[in-house]
């Protein structure tokens, strides 16, 4: 993707739909490169596109929010290489919204958890009494809160494509049966301990995903963004209904009224970008982020 911003001492590898990734300079692939420089832009992406315009100071909100949460998760290893530990300085123009990380060997899974009843989730409950193949309770509601956190995996597509609702048996087949029980207790463990923490601080994690990566050394860390507004489903549990977001739902809302997702998405209205931005804006403030 063109327009990724010139970084001294970094050479930029690869876009995605909100990052931007770097190795140190002179490096001659990312296969050889002993640490990474994750750069989040001001992009917004809903239903596998990239939309028009961005949202202001988005990539250093979630990269807070991101950095917030590998620092309440310690005890979860993670890839984030700390100042300490030397390494390319990475330039005070873009620290705000980067993180300096060590590469990872990425499992080809997407780590779902969901805490509560909403979204694709709902509208299969609707027509089977589950999601994702777990059976759940007659008489819910959208957005209800769930018994209890449920783990329904996806297979990471490559980019443009769609991810794909997978079984844990299909987990197990695509990366082992080690890998893919340490895979569901990590993502329930972290979404449950993150969710105690939002809920003192009157927010609710209804759902999120997560992935994760293997060290050098065999370790699995978790990696990439972790809980963050585009990455989770945050509500105000101050608000009287259970849906009232602090993530791009505002964006894929207004999309869904607006585009049959067929072709271009349309532009993003200013309303709907400076109503997301306070948001996400206002999501940082309540956690103390």
């Amino acid at each position: 993707m063109s327009g990724a911003p010139v970084i001294a001492g970094w050479d930029h590898v690869s876009s995605g739909k909100v990052r931007e990734l770097y190795v140190p300079t002179g490096t001659p692939d990312i296969r050889s490169a002993s640490e990474l420089l994750l750069v989040a832009s001001d992009r917004v992406s809903a239903y596998d596109f990239a939309l028009e315009p961005p949202i202001p100071g988005k990539g250093e909100l979630l990269t807070r929010l991101s950095r917030f949460w590998f620092t309440q998760l310690s005890d979860v290893p993670n890839h984030i290489i700390g100042p300490s530990s030397g390494g390319t300085p990475v330039p005070a123009e873009v620290e705000s919204r980067s993180m300096h990380v060590m590469p990872l060997e990425m499992f080809p899974v997407e780590c779902v958890v969901r805490g509560y009843l909403v979204g694709s989730g709902w509208a299969e409950y609707q027509q089977t009494g589950s999601v994702c193949g777990v059976a759940l309770p007659q008489g819910l509601s959208n957005g209800d809160r769930l018994p209890e956190p449920i783990y329904t995996p996806a297979y990471k597509a490559p980019q443009g494509e769609h991810d794909e609702n997978i079984s844990y048996e299909q987990t197990v087949d695509l990366v082992g049966a080690d890998v893919a029980a340490t895979l569901r207790d990590l993502s329930l463990h972290v979404y449950t301990e993150a969710a105690a923490i939002a809920l003192e601080r009157d927010v609710v994690i209804a759902d999120t995903k997560f992935e994760f990566g293997q060290d050098a050394d065999g370790r699995i860390r978790i990696a990439d963004e972790v809980l963050t507004s585009d990455s989770s489903r945050y509500w105000d549990a101050r608000a009287d209904g259970r849906t009232d977001s602090f993530d791009k739902q505002i964006v894929r809302d207004w999309l869904s009224a607006n585009w049959d997702r067929q072709g271009t998405p349309p532009v993003l209205p200013e309303a709907i970008v400076s109503r997301t931005a306070a948001r996400y804006a206002e999501l940082i403030e309540r956690l103390g982020a």
